[in-house]
């Protein structure tokens, strides 16, 4: 339990102060924040609530949509908000083709050049990165299953964020190893060590079968779908990581039910199954 944190998407009904209460109540320690509810709850607040309440910050999401051009500047909000709630790292979705917004569809002008879209991310955290270590921030370059590469992320695999990440020092740019996003890619495993201290935030939630309509909505409780968590939280532990695991769940299901027993579920999900 001490290493368990509870990111706020989990629970997405809850507010901010809902969240660190019951995280507070159920004695998990740290709490993976949303933009979202941050900026509803107000940074100020927010920074006080958390330290008042002991838990820490295991996470800030989220920065990133960089290959559309014009995000920097919200990115640099996001790093500075990470800094004032003494967030280890911003966990980066970088963005899809340029001109493909989620749930959208295509536009006339849409960019087909995948290859010109992850130089995009490329330039961006090379602008991002330097301002983010100022703060004693860090980078997170989250991979996101293939299926997302047009719309929220053109880098699907651990190791093409690692191809990126390795560009900059250590300490400005990690990379977030989520199982949802990477538990089929058969160099898994093999990508985690080479990502040793690289490794800024470890992410756990199931995947459903069959996915729902919405693929966005395919994540489950640990347990309730495919994944085999025990051998990847190993390697991630044999790589060097000793940070928080958060639970993190997009699932229609999860959000309607009561938020207490969801984490009553969740703590014992973690225990028999990720650890």
């Amino acid at each position: 339990m001490n290493r368990l944190s509870l990111n706020q998407w989990t629970t997405r009904r809850w507010s901010l102060p809902q969240a660190v209460d019951g995280c507070a109540r159920h004695g998990i320690p740290a709490i993976g924040v949303w933009r979202q509810q941050l900026q509803e709850c107000g940074l100020a607040r927010a920074v006080k609530l958390i330290a008042d309440s002991g838990l820490r910050v295991s996470s800030l999401c989220r920065g990133g949509f960089l290959t559309g051009g014009e995000a920097l500047d919200d990115n640099r909000r996001a790093i500075d908000e990470a800094a004032a709630l003494g967030a280890p790292c911003l966990v980066m979705v970088v963005g899809g083709l340029p001109g493909v917004s989620p749930g959208e569809p295509l536009s006339p002008g849409v960019s087909r050049d995948l290859p010109g879209a992850r130089q995009r991310v490329v330039d961006a955290v090379a602008e991002l990165a330097p301002y983010a270590a100022e703060r004693g921030v860090r980078l997170a370059l989250e991979p996101l299953h293939p299926m997302y590469c047009a719309d929220r992320s053109v880098l699907s695999t651990l190791g093409q964020a690692l191809d990126i990440a390795e560009r900059f020092p250590v300490e400005q740019v990690g990379v977030v190893v989520d199982a949802f996003h990477v538990w089929w890619d058969p160099q898994l495993f093999s990508q985690i060590a080479r990502a040793g201290a690289r490794i800024a935030s470890y992410q756990v939630c199931d995947q459903l079968h069959p996915l729902p309509a919405d693929v966005l909505l395919g994540r489950a409780m640990m347990g309730d779908g495919v994944i085999d968590f025990r051998p990847m939280t190993a390697a991630v532990a044999a790589a060097g990581y000793t940070g928080d695991i958060e639970v993190e769940i997009f699932n229609a299901d999860v959000w309607a039910a009561d938020p207490d027993e969801v984490l009553t579920t969740m703590i014992e999900r973690y225990r028999r199954l990720v650890i």
